[in-house]
């Protein structure tokens, strides 16, 4: 088995030039080191998982008693962050069975192309609707007040507001999802992992990076000079005439 993803940081935003001297947006995540805290078995727990713990080393005295024997039964240090990751089946031929105690490097994505990153955007606090819900507002004339929501009521019938209706309220601070980003770099060394695009939550906030659950499929001959020109492939495709 081996583990499926791994714990970072975000370290911020660059940019990066490909062979063809285009430019590309990329997070730099600082991918781990990670270490193994626990492994879930499917005959004990029910389902076969990892729980992964970022390196990122506390006094023992913050800990509790509790955290204390959980860390102790695998006899690893305290971490300050943890969360639970998937394993996959290895190939044949591979020795990659886990076991607690063992380190989750970056070289996990050397053979992928995309990953998936969880992280926890920027709290925003309490917003009103234009804000939250990008409304256009009202009239921007003097002595109109452009930013406010306006009446909600649903006049005598059926006299309730509905459930779901858009308000204001507390923006930001949610779990978020990106899926299918491209692996733009890898740095082993520095455990620096290079991806096109961004990536939700502040710097130094924490992310859970993981192997692409569904990629998305290559377009054949897309891009640069391998680009198939549909009209002389048809032709070239047609029976010729005698």
């Amino acid at each position: 088995m081996a583990v499926t993803g791994i714990l970072g940081k975000k370290v911020g935003m660059t940019q990066l030039f490909d062979e063809r001297g285009d430019v590309h947006p990329v997070t730099v995540l600082k991918a781990g080191p990670c270490i193994i805290t626990q492994l879930k078995t499917l005959s004990k727990d029910g389902y076969d998982g990892a729980q992964i713990g970022y390196v990122d080393f506390i006094k023992a005295s913050k800990v509790n008693k509790p955290m204390t024997g959980h860390f102790a039964k695998s006899n690893v240090p305290p971490v300050r962050m943890m969360k639970e990751v998937a394993v996959e089946v290895a190939k044949e031929g591979e020795d990659t069975a886990v076991k607690a105690g063992d380190r989750v490097m970056v070289d996990i994505f050397t053979d992928e192309k995309f990953v998936d990153v969880i992280g926890t955007s920027k709290g925003r606090g309490f917003a009103g609707v234009v804000r939250r819900h990008h409304f256009g507002g009202g009239p921007k004339a003097h002595g109109h007040m452009f930013q406010v929501q306006g009446s909600i009521g649903a006049s005598s019938y059926p006299s309730r507001v509905f459930p779901g209706q858009r308000m204001p309220g507390h923006m930001g601070h949610a779990q978020i999802t990106v899926r299918n980003l491209r692996i733009r770099g890898i740095d082993v060394e520095d455990n620096l992992l290079m991806v096109e695009g961004a990536v939700p939550g502040p710097r130094d906030g924490y992310v859970l990076i993981s192997k692409a659950k569904a990629p998305p499929r290559e377009r054949r001959g897309f891009a640069g000079g391998a680009t198939l020109d549909p009209l002389k492939a048809s032709k070239k495709a047609s029976p010729k005439k005698k």
